[in-house]
């Protein structure tokens, strides 16, 4: 007997894909949105590390050029009011506030430095919000995956036991294709949610320390125009 189950287990087909073919359709549902849940966290893992290393380098070039001693009003009049990079955004908004700041006969309006102060704010809570999109996504994949993975599996197990009790019959070759389908949905949650965890970790600090440096830039840009305005 035991001779005639094992030759009954080597004969299932336990690939990734006849696991599929065999489970039920709520385990396969299950399984699908797994799959598409992986796929869209790894396709938001590649856009924001893109997005950020395009990040650091602008603003690696805009700090060269700011620090570079060439006059704020021709770097400002050479990037103009809208410019592409964040960096740029964010010292534009300073500068746009600096010159509407001024009366016709050149003297400044009182309380021109809270109001550059709050321009280059705002500038920055736009550029953060928009690194910081898609994250909460990535999150949510990343905590739920494994209990829908979960679901799929008890879901699974269940119509396993229920298959026993319709045959009367434990043995290898009913017992193991019902577990093998259930765990593939674990098993899937998981391929879905460990990389999204890891990335969105590195990717919020990543989103943070860039979010840092602009905040750095407005202050010292703040700093060199109150100096300006002292004297």
């Amino acid at each position: 007997m035991e001779a005639e189950t094992l030759a009954m287990a080597q004969e299932m087909d336990f690939s990734l894909w006849a696991l599929f073919a065999r489970a039920t359709l709520i385990v396969k549902l299950v399984m699908l949105m797994l799959i598409v849940a992986s796929f869209w966290a790894w396709s938001i893992i590649i856009q924001k590390t893109i997005t950020y290393r395009k990040a650091r380098a602008e603003a690696e070039a805009f700090d060269r050029r700011f620090w570079s001693g060439e006059p704020l009003d021709e770097l400002f009049d050479e990037i103009g009011p809208d410019p592409a990079g964040q960096s740029e955004r964010v010292f534009a908004a300073g500068m746009s506030e600096w010159r509407r700041s001024h009366r016709t006969d050149g003297a400044l309006i009182a309380g021109a430095t809270a109001r550059i102060d709050r321009s280059m704010d705002v500038a920055i809570v736009k550029e953060s919000e928009k690194l910081q999109s898609g994250l909460t996504i990535l999150a949510s994949i990343g905590s739920v995956s494994p209990f829908v993975g979960l679901f799929g599996t008890v879901w699974g197990i269940m119509n396993a036991f229920i298959e026993i009790a319709e045959q009367q019959n434990t043995n290898l070759a009913v017992v193991a294709p019902g577990i093998a389908e259930a765990l593939l949905a674990t098993g899937l949650g998981l391929l879905a949610a460990i990389p999204a965890v890891v990335f969105y970790n590195k990717l919020s600090a990543d989103a943070d320390r860039i979010v840092a440096s602009y905040e750095a830039f407005a202050d010292e840009f703040a700093t060199i125009l109150s100096r300006q305005l002292d004297s």
